[in-house]
């Protein structure tokens, strides 16, 4: 099977972690991949829309399509698969506040496709008002790089560690008068940040460590306690909990708001706490940070969980789903 995957940014996160880190496992499945950017330039978009007539099957990866590409796009291509998994019918900064052209988008683009995969069963509802071929596909981790033996400690202290992007920071940022108490009542902590960009607190140390697919791994297993700080609002409501699974695969225990999947990923008083608000934030790094025993006891029973979302399993249900839907017909009429 011939598969042409596109995408506007084959470099971001969101690719190397939906589609990227599968593309060798489908490889060997028989699924022959050709990643492609999408131009800026409508023309050049339809001349790469053409080259789908080649291809058994379109996989396109987060784009909204607008009016002119979901028509060329579906004229050319026998089969369109549609993955996504962000809450992208919303918009990030005004995430409550209707916006009718992105929701548009998003109808058009899981109405033209022939099969949508979602990233949470949250997404996969908003999918299924338009299309009644949705699957829900976990976004996966490869576990094996987390699961390094810990160097021994170099000093006492305690590591909080946050792992994100600028794009993100704010999330940590609401955070800070529940850290800064934390601070106050445990000089010995700090606070580790992996990221591509940072912010400081006055009452507790902050390590700020620059992001590197080479050495994130090694990042988290020297840390102590994750957190994964939401708000509730409905753009958060659709993220995949991608930083838990690499807290728990480095064996740490998470502190979750919880928020969507953060919910069900961190099970509260088993792998980890939920902490809705800014005291329940403060109570749960307290106990954490006061009993060592039962913070390596959450780490472990996380890293058990976690082994359901490595990439074996999940790129071997992405292969099915693909290799399921045979093709279709160019420019057949589709929803």
């Amino acid at each position: 099977m011939n598969l042409l995957v596109l995408t506007n940014k084959p470099d971001r996160a969101s690719f190397r972690q939906r589609i990227g880190v599968h593309l060798p496992l489908l490889e060997r499945a028989g699924v022959r991949c050709d990643v492609a950017r999408l131009p800026a330039g409508a023309e050049a978009r339809r001349r790469l829309y053409r080259q789908a007539k080649a291809f058994d099957a379109v996989f396109l990866q987060r784009k909204l399509l607008n009016l002119w590409d979901a028509f060329w796009l579906q004229r050319y291509s026998a089969m369109l698969f549609y993955d996504f998994d962000d809450a992208i019918m919303y918009r990030d900064r005004r995430p409550d506040a209707p916006c009718r052209g992105r929701r548009r988008r998003f109808q058009r683009t899981v109405r033209a496709a022939d099969v949508v995969i979602a990233g949470n069963e949250y997404l996969a509802a908003h999918a299924r008002s338009h299309n009644t071929s949705v699957q829900v596909l976990p976004t996966a981790l490869d576990v094996a790089p987390y699961t390094m033996i810990r160097p021994p400690r170099t000093d006492q202290k305690t590591r909080l560690v946050w792992i994100g992007s600028r794009s993100t920071l704010k999330y940590l940022a609401d955070l800070k008068p529940a850290l800064e108490a934390v601070g106050r009542r445990h000089p010995d902590v700090v606070l580790r940040i992996v990221a591509d960009a940072f912010l400081d607190l006055d009452n507790m140390l902050v390590e700020k460590v620059a992001w590197s697919k080479d050495t994130e791994a090694q990042s988290l297993v020297t840390s102590d306690i994750g957190l994964a700080p939401l708000p509730d609002d409905a753009f958060s409501r659709g993220k995949c909990g991608f930083k838990i699974l690499q807290y728990q695969a480095a064996g740490l225990p998470v502190v979750a708001s919880p928020v969507g999947v953060n919910a069900e990923y961190v099970r509260d008083g088993f792998s980890g706490c939920h902490a809705s608000g800014p005291e329940a934030w403060i109570a749960a790094l307290d106990a954490l940070l006061s009993d060592p025993p039962q913070r390596e006891a959450m780490g472990l029973r996380g890293r058990q969980d976690v082994a359901r979302y490595d990439l074996k399993p999940i790129g071997e249900r992405l292969c099915s789903i693909i290799q399921q839907c045979g093709p279709g017909e160019p420019g057949r009429k589709r929803r």
